[in-house]
Protein backbone atom coordinates (compact mmCIF):
# COMPACT_ATOMS: atom_id res chain seq x y z
CA UNK A 1 0.00 0.00 0.00
CA UNK A 2 1.47 3.32 -0.57
CA UNK A 3 2.24 5.61 2.15
CA UNK A 4 -0.19 7.49 4.08
CA UNK A 5 0.39 11.25 3.18
CA UNK A 6 -1.45 13.87 5.70
CA UNK A 7 1.24 17.01 4.82
CA UNK A 8 1.49 18.32 2.54
CA UNK A 9 -1.66 17.94 0.28
CA UNK A 10 -1.01 16.21 -3.22
CA UNK A 11 -2.66 17.28 -6.14
CA UNK A 12 -5.81 14.93 -7.28
CA UNK A 13 -4.38 12.57 -10.05
CA UNK A 14 -7.85 11.33 -10.86
CA UNK A 15 -9.29 13.62 -13.20
CA UNK A 16 -12.65 11.78 -13.21
CA UNK A 17 -12.75 12.38 -9.44
CA UNK A 18 -11.70 16.01 -9.71
CA UNK A 19 -14.80 16.50 -12.36
CA UNK A 20 -17.45 14.23 -10.24
CA UNK A 21 -16.12 17.37 -7.85
CA UNK A 22 -16.75 20.66 -9.40
CA UNK A 23 -19.74 19.34 -10.92
CA UNK A 24 -23.21 18.07 -10.25
CA UNK A 25 -24.74 14.98 -11.35
CA UNK A 26 -27.06 15.74 -14.12
CA UNK A 27 -30.89 15.93 -13.14
CA UNK A 28 -29.37 15.70 -9.52
CA UNK A 29 -31.38 17.46 -6.81
CA UNK A 30 -30.25 18.90 -3.84
CA UNK A 31 -30.42 20.95 -1.01
CA UNK A 32 -27.64 23.44 0.38
CA UNK A 33 -26.13 22.63 2.66
CA UNK A 34 -26.55 24.29 6.50
CA UNK A 35 -24.69 27.05 7.07
CA UNK A 36 -24.84 27.37 10.69
CA UNK A 37 -23.17 24.15 11.49
CA UNK A 38 -20.13 24.86 9.33
CA UNK A 39 -19.69 28.17 11.30
CA UNK A 40 -19.83 26.71 14.39
CA UNK A 41 -16.69 24.66 14.12
CA UNK A 42 -15.30 28.65 14.05
CA UNK A 43 -15.94 29.27 17.32
CA UNK A 44 -14.23 25.54 18.42
CA UNK A 45 -11.23 27.39 19.63
CA UNK A 46 -13.53 29.47 22.17
CA UNK A 47 -15.04 26.29 23.26
CA UNK A 48 -14.44 24.97 26.89
CA UNK A 49 -14.68 21.18 27.78
CA UNK A 50 -16.63 21.57 30.66
CA UNK A 51 -19.57 21.64 28.07
CA UNK A 52 -21.27 18.73 27.16
CA UNK A 53 -22.96 19.93 24.20
CA UNK A 54 -21.69 23.69 23.65
CA UNK A 55 -23.52 24.51 20.55
CA UNK A 56 -26.98 22.47 19.36
CA UNK A 57 -28.79 23.76 16.64
CA UNK A 58 -32.63 25.44 17.42
CA UNK A 59 -35.81 23.05 16.24
CA UNK A 60 -36.41 23.57 12.48
CA UNK A 61 -39.11 26.26 10.99
CA UNK A 62 -40.09 23.13 9.22
CA UNK A 63 -40.10 19.47 8.90
CA UNK A 64 -37.50 19.26 5.89
CA UNK A 65 -35.64 16.29 7.19
CA UNK A 66 -36.14 12.90 5.16
CA UNK A 67 -37.36 10.03 7.08
CA UNK A 68 -34.73 8.37 4.84
CA UNK A 69 -31.73 11.23 5.46
CA UNK A 70 -28.70 9.94 6.17
CA UNK A 71 -26.88 10.63 9.65
CA UNK A 72 -22.92 11.06 9.58
CA UNK A 73 -20.79 12.92 12.29
CA UNK A 74 -17.58 14.07 11.64
CA UNK A 75 -15.61 14.22 14.93
CA UNK A 76 -11.52 13.46 16.75
CA UNK A 77 -9.30 15.03 19.26
CA UNK A 78 -8.12 18.51 18.16
CA UNK A 79 -4.56 16.95 18.34
CA UNK A 80 -5.36 13.51 16.43
CA UNK A 81 -7.31 12.93 13.31
CA UNK A 82 -10.95 13.40 12.50
CA UNK A 83 -12.76 10.01 11.74
CA UNK A 84 -16.63 9.85 9.83
CA UNK A 85 -19.17 7.80 11.06
CA UNK A 86 -22.17 7.04 8.46
CA UNK A 87 -25.41 5.88 10.05
CA UNK A 88 -28.76 5.24 8.33
CA UNK A 89 -30.25 5.50 11.84
CA UNK A 90 -29.37 7.91 14.15
CA UNK A 91 -29.84 5.18 17.31
CA UNK A 92 -28.37 2.69 15.35
CA UNK A 93 -24.59 1.36 14.43
CA UNK A 94 -23.08 3.14 12.08
CA UNK A 95 -22.82 1.34 8.54
CA UNK A 96 -19.40 2.85 7.47
CA UNK A 97 -16.79 4.35 10.43
CA UNK A 98 -13.07 5.43 9.04
CA UNK A 99 -9.99 7.54 10.42
CA UNK A 100 -9.13 9.84 7.62
CA UNK A 101 -5.86 10.94 7.15
CA UNK A 102 -6.34 14.36 8.08
CA UNK A 103 -6.04 16.32 11.24
CA UNK A 104 -8.60 18.02 12.97
CA UNK A 105 -6.51 21.49 12.79
CA UNK A 106 -6.39 21.23 9.00
CA UNK A 107 -10.37 19.63 9.23
CA UNK A 108 -11.46 23.12 11.21
CA UNK A 109 -9.85 25.44 8.78
CA UNK A 110 -10.98 23.29 5.48
CA UNK A 111 -14.44 23.95 7.14
CA UNK A 112 -13.97 27.89 7.71
CA UNK A 113 -14.49 27.78 3.71
CA UNK A 114 -17.80 28.29 1.83
CA UNK A 115 -17.17 24.50 -0.12
CA UNK A 116 -15.85 21.13 1.67
CA UNK A 117 -16.30 18.38 -0.85
CA UNK A 118 -14.67 14.94 0.58
CA UNK A 119 -13.93 12.28 -1.44
CA UNK A 120 -13.69 8.52 -0.96
CA UNK A 121 -12.06 6.42 -3.79
CA UNK A 122 -11.88 2.68 -3.61
CA UNK A 123 -9.47 1.11 -6.22
CA UNK A 124 -10.80 -2.04 -6.00
CA UNK A 125 -12.14 -3.80 -9.34
CA UNK A 126 -13.88 -7.06 -8.18
CA UNK A 127 -17.02 -5.40 -7.38
CA UNK A 128 -17.92 -8.48 -5.29
CA UNK A 129 -19.00 -5.94 -2.47
CA UNK A 130 -21.52 -3.49 -2.44
CA UNK A 131 -19.39 0.60 -2.33
CA UNK A 132 -19.59 1.29 1.51
CA UNK A 133 -18.41 -2.37 2.15
CA UNK A 134 -14.81 -1.97 0.58
CA UNK A 135 -11.80 -1.33 3.18
CA UNK A 136 -9.25 0.73 1.44
CA UNK A 137 -9.48 4.46 0.45
CA UNK A 138 -7.72 6.85 -1.37
CA UNK A 139 -9.05 10.26 0.84
CA UNK A 140 -9.30 13.87 -1.03
CA UNK A 141 -9.86 16.88 0.47
CA UNK A 142 -11.44 20.05 -1.55
CA UNK A 143 -9.29 18.35 -4.55
CA UNK A 144 -6.17 17.70 -2.56
CA UNK A 145 -5.05 14.24 -2.45
CA UNK A 146 -4.42 13.80 1.20
CA UNK A 147 -3.52 9.83 1.78
CA UNK A 148 -5.56 6.73 2.40
CA UNK A 149 -7.18 5.36 5.02
CA UNK A 150 -8.87 1.70 5.97
CA UNK A 151 -12.24 1.68 6.93
CA UNK A 152 -13.36 -0.50 10.37
CA UNK A 153 -14.61 -3.83 11.11
CA UNK A 154 -15.36 -2.81 14.85
CA UNK A 155 -15.38 1.12 16.30
CA UNK A 156 -13.06 1.89 18.99
CA UNK A 157 -13.83 2.71 22.71
CA UNK A 158 -13.55 6.35 21.63
CA UNK A 159 -15.56 6.23 18.88
CA UNK A 160 -18.35 4.00 20.47
CA UNK A 161 -18.31 6.71 23.46
CA UNK A 162 -19.05 9.35 20.56
CA UNK A 163 -22.02 7.39 18.78
CA UNK A 164 -23.27 6.37 22.66
CA UNK A 165 -23.34 10.40 23.42
CA UNK A 166 -24.80 11.83 20.39
CA UNK A 167 -27.76 8.53 19.91
CA UNK A 168 -30.25 11.65 20.95
CA UNK A 169 -28.89 14.33 18.34
CA UNK A 170 -29.62 14.65 15.34
CA UNK A 171 -27.92 17.69 14.29
CA UNK A 172 -25.18 19.96 16.23
CA UNK A 173 -21.83 20.58 16.38
CA UNK A 174 -19.70 21.07 19.60
CA UNK A 175 -17.56 19.21 22.53
CA UNK A 176 -18.01 16.13 24.51
CA UNK A 177 -16.75 14.84 27.55
CA UNK A 178 -13.67 12.84 27.06
CA UNK A 179 -13.87 8.96 28.12
CA UNK A 180 -10.77 8.97 29.96
CA UNK A 181 -7.85 10.91 30.27
CA UNK A 182 -7.26 11.75 26.85
CA UNK A 183 -8.67 15.26 27.10
CA UNK A 184 -4.99 16.29 28.06
CA UNK A 185 -2.96 14.39 25.96
CA UNK A 186 -4.77 15.08 23.22
CA UNK A 187 -7.25 18.10 23.61
CA UNK A 188 -11.04 18.35 23.68
CA UNK A 189 -13.04 15.74 21.83
CA UNK A 190 -14.92 17.63 18.94
CA UNK A 191 -17.54 16.74 16.77
CA UNK A 192 -20.66 18.01 13.98
CA UNK A 193 -23.43 16.08 13.04
CA UNK A 194 -25.95 16.31 10.44
CA UNK A 195 -28.57 14.62 8.36
CA UNK A 196 -27.22 14.37 4.75
CA UNK A 197 -29.37 13.33 1.56
CA UNK A 198 -28.11 9.90 0.04
CA UNK A 199 -27.72 10.37 -3.67
CA UNK A 200 -26.72 6.93 -5.48
CA UNK A 201 -25.34 6.99 -9.07
CA UNK A 202 -24.47 3.55 -9.66
CA UNK A 203 -22.91 0.27 -7.59
CA UNK A 204 -19.79 2.13 -8.19
CA UNK A 205 -20.64 6.05 -7.18
CA UNK A 206 -22.78 7.84 -4.52
CA UNK A 207 -22.84 10.81 -2.36
CA UNK A 208 -23.70 12.90 0.80
CA UNK A 209 -24.99 16.29 0.75
CA UNK A 210 -25.71 18.19 4.23
CA UNK A 211 -29.35 19.34 4.78
CA UNK A 212 -29.91 22.40 5.76
CA UNK A 213 -32.45 22.17 8.25
CA UNK A 214 -33.57 25.93 8.07
CA UNK A 215 -33.75 26.18 4.15
CA UNK A 216 -31.65 29.06 3.64
CA UNK A 217 -28.31 29.65 1.65
CA UNK A 218 -24.89 28.31 3.00
CA UNK A 219 -21.69 26.57 2.50
CA UNK A 220 -21.49 23.46 1.20
CA UNK A 221 -20.68 20.58 2.80
CA UNK A 222 -20.68 17.08 0.72
CA UNK A 223 -19.15 13.58 0.86
CA UNK A 224 -18.35 11.48 -2.29
CA UNK A 225 -17.80 7.86 -2.88
CA UNK A 226 -16.26 6.41 -6.16
CA UNK A 227 -15.04 2.90 -7.01
CA UNK A 228 -12.45 2.78 -9.82
CA UNK A 229 -14.15 0.85 -12.83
Amino acid sequence: MPPVHSSPFYRMENPAILSFLRHSTPGEKRTKSTGGLLKMFKLFPMLTSGCKMVALLGRPRKPLLKDNATTATIFGYRKGRVSLAIQEDPHCMPIFVIELPIHSSAFHKEMSSDVVRIALESETKTHKKKLLEEFVWAVYCNGRKIGYCIRRKQMSEDELHVMQHLRGVSMGAGVLPCPSEKETADGELTYIRARFERVVGSKDSESLHMINPDGAAGPELSIFFVRAN
